[in-house]
């Protein structure tokens, strides 16, 4: 039964403060790495004594920082595109087909999300050392497509189930093959679904940090590993810097996902 807070007089005004506490709670260590990635000082000092872009300045000169950079990007565009594709044909299968173990195939695809990563990392690790993939950039993906795929699922097969397929259905008898009208008329229809399901799977890969460690070579590393190996050496503001374009660049993404997600008809 939905809760309805127009009733609860007093207490929706205390249920709304607690809220913005735990938001604030939430949001404010982001803020603080925004504001330290400003700062002059070296050491990370808060509140900053004084205002520079210095830090941003040294890291666009670092080519170490930028090969990271574009190491991440190309892991996280394959993995979205493999993720959505295979995501979109396991949806199907999962959504329409009608065979003995569907829901056991559900739940193993979306394994990886309640498996601690840790031991997904060294299930993975262990896998790939035997196929000699570790370090590699077709392991990366890999890795990555495992945890990235679930998101994938879930977001195609939700739009699916609420796709009416009677429309599908009467695109084959105007004469239609089955597989033009998936294209032509389900795909579109189901576009948000497919955007989702690339948005998701793109931060599956950009922001993983653990499977990457186990994955990681001193030759191919991604954003993450690299800003993870540089705070045990130095805590220099670069990596503040770092930080708070990693999360300008989440927020982008979530903020053009919710807002196509608002104008859908």
């Amino acid at each position: 039964m939905l809760l309805d807070f127009s009733r609860l007089g007093a207490l929706r005004y205390v249920l709304a403060a607690i809220g913005g506490l735990v938001g604030v709670f939430l949001l404010l260590p982001i803020a603080l790495i925004v504001a330290l990635s400003f700062g002059s000082s070296q050491w990370l000092q808060f509140p900053p004594p004084a205002w520079t872009l210095k830090w941003y300045r040294q890291l666009l000169a670092d080519p170490d920082w930028l090969a990271a950079f574009l190491t991440s990007l190309k892991i996280a565009l394959t993995v979205t595109v493999l993720a959505t594709g295979l995501g979109l044909m396991a949806s199907f299968g999962l959504t329409r087909g009608r065979f003995p173990g569907r829901e056991f195939l559900r739940a193993l695809f979306l394994t990886p999300m309640v498996l601690p990563v840790v031991v997904l990392a060294v299930a993975l690790y262990a896998l790939f050392l035997r196929l000699h993939l570790n370090g590699s950039f077709a392991g990366f993906v890999i890795a990555h497509l495992v945890v990235a795929l679930p998101f994938a699922i879930i977001s195609i097969c939700n739009a699916l189930e609420r796709f009416d397929k009677t429309i599908e259905d009467a695109a084959v008898l105007c004469g239609a093959s089955p597989l033009e009208a998936k294209l032509r008329v389900t795909i579109p229809a189901i576009r948000l679904g497919l955007f989702g399901a690339a948005i998701f799977s793109f931060l599956a890969s950009w922001d993983e940090v653990v499977i990457a460690i186990f994955m990681a070579s001193p030759d191919l590393q991604t954003l993450p590993v690299r800003i993870f190996s540089t705070l045990r050496q130095d805590l220099s503001p670069v990596i503040a810097a770092v930080s708070a374009l990693l999360v300008g660049f989440t927020m982008i993404l979530m903020l053009a996902a919710a807002f196509l997600r608002r104008d859908k008809p």
